[in-house]
């Protein structure tokens, strides 16, 4: 009988992160509940992580699966195609077409997206971010690129 496989390789994964943080932790110095060093805040918060995750896990093993765990991989190679795409993007396209692109590429990693929710949703956050960084927060990234320039 096997556990439910979402749930034990989540636990083991809050578990393997939190170890990676406790390990972090542990070369800084740690300080005194009163007297925090850098350390001790992300100490703690790996303990909980690595709580968090032995509980999943646990309940994980006592229940058991009713299906099949499937790997979503054209979705995850969209989800880690985005970020890429965007950094070697950029500075060429510029930031209003690297967003544009990355936001249509991310979308259809669902597999609930339709064309017409992609590009609503490719407008939406789009404009979004050309409000918060480019006029709100005034980072010096030109809209278009050299790319685009004519």
């Amino acid at each position: 009988m096997i556990g439910r496989r979402k749930d034990l390789s989540a636990g083991i994964l809050f578990i393997v992160i939190g170890a990676l943080f406790v390990y972090g932790a542990l070369g800084q110095e740690l300080g005194t509940p009163i007297r925090m060093g850098p350390g001790f805040f992300p100490l703690i918060l790996a303990g909980v992580l690595i709580l968090l995750g032995a509980l999943l896990f646990l309940q994980g093993l006592r229940q058991p699966s009713a299906e099949p765990m499937v790997v979503p991989w054209w979705g995850l190679v969209l989800i880690l195609l985005a970020p890429t795409v965007f950094g070697l993007t950029v500075q060429g396209l510029g930031l209003l077409p690297a967003v544009a692109l990355v936001v249509l590429i991310s979308a259809f990693a669902s597999s609930r997206m339709s064309a017409w929710l992609a590009l609503l949703l490719t407008i939406g956050l789009t404009v979004f971010c050309i409000l918060v960084f480019s006029v709100g927060l005034g980072l010096p990234i030109r809209l278009l690129g050299p790319w685009l320039s004519l």
